[in-house]
């Protein structure tokens, strides 16, 4: 039987290693970043089940470890540079991969960091579609953009050629992915709610269920800072600068500028924000921030309370 220690252990993540320190006892212990390492992490534990474990947002590096052990372990996944920040706060100015972890494990700890909300393996699968639609996104792009400067009509008819492939590949995807939200319970309702909003249309919404899978569980600031919408107010002393909006999830805050401009138009509460904010002297950039802030917080609320968009919600 597994019990819960008051305890964090820091695991430092690259390409082929992982560098473990448990804050508590100070021990530690490195393991491959492969199956075989997974479970001799797992045994390294033990029977004493720590807080927390935190580690690093790596890219490709970290999702075998995150496939493997989210809803085993109560995982916390930090932003590396403000793990770098606290080490350096700490007065560490060494980085080795066992200086890390041992950072990573008092970083958690100072902070009283919580874990995160496990990802089922159904979500890491439609992170992985989204990943790959991504990448042909930007490839199709890089090709329409070559295609203006070509000149030979070989190399233009080939241009195109895998221009037609790219579209056809990421309507596949599209549908994939389309396939699994409908899959499931929670995701298709939450998808119905999401596409009853003016301006959010099919790629929004799935945007939103695979980056951010804890809509309708958040609070309404929060749903807003993990998107990278809440504006940072910038002052000291006297200074006062303009506030900005920085950080949270970029994919995520793509995806709802073309919603927020097509709201303007056809959502009559974010045409009249809109507009309120245009006539107070503010930027437009300034005011479709704010649009996109509203969306998603409109988004939020609306799955959380379980009901479709209708003209009057607010």
């Amino acid at each position: 039987m597994t019990m819960m220690t008051d305890d964090s252990i820091g695991i430092d993540i690259s390409k082929d290693s992982l560098d473990a320190h448990r804050l508590s006892d100070g021990r530690t212990a490195t393991f491959p970043n492969a199956r075989a390492g997974f479970r001799a992490l797992s045994a390294w534990l033990g029977r004493d089940m720590p807080t927390r474990v935190v580690v690093e947002a790596t890219g490709p590096y970290h999702r075998g470890f995150e496939r493997a052990f989210s809803g085993k372990f109560p995982l916390v996944k930090v932003n590396p540079l403000q793990a770098r920040r606290f080490a350096q706060a700490c007065g560490t100015r060494v980085k080795t991969d066992s200086v890390d972890a041992r950072m990573l494990a008092s970083f958690g700890n100072a902070l009283f960091l919580e874990p995160d909300h496990p990802v089922d393996r159904e979500q890491f699968d439609l992170r992985e579609l989204f990943s790959a639609r991504a990448g042909l996104i930007k490839d199709r792009t890089r090709l329409l953009n070559r295609l203006q400067t070509q000149t030979l009509a070989l190399v233009k008819r080939q241009t195109k050629a895998r221009i037609d492939q790219l579209t056809r590949q990421l309507k596949a995807l599209q549908h994939e992915i389309n396939e699994r939200l409908q899959g499931c319970p929670s995701r298709a309702r939450a998808n119905t709610i999401l596409r009853s909003i003016p301006g959010i249309g099919e790629v929004a919404a799935s945007t939103i269920l695979i980056e951010m899978p804890e809509i309708g569980c958040l609070r309404k600031k929060k749903a807003a800072s993990l998107t990278g919408l809440a504006p940072m107010t910038q002052q000291s002393g006297k200074w006062h600068g303009k506030a900005r909006i920085q950080g949270g999830r970029k994919p995520l805050r793509d995806a709802l500028y073309m919603p927020a401009l097509v709201a303007t138009k056809h959502n009559p509460q974010m045409r009249d924000k809109y507009k309120a904010m245009i006539d107070q002297g503010k930027p437009k950039k300034v005011a479709l921030t704010a649009v996109m802030r509203k969306l998603i917080e409109l988004a939020n609320a609306l799955v959380k309370a379980d009901r479709e968009w209708l003209p009057n919600t607010t």
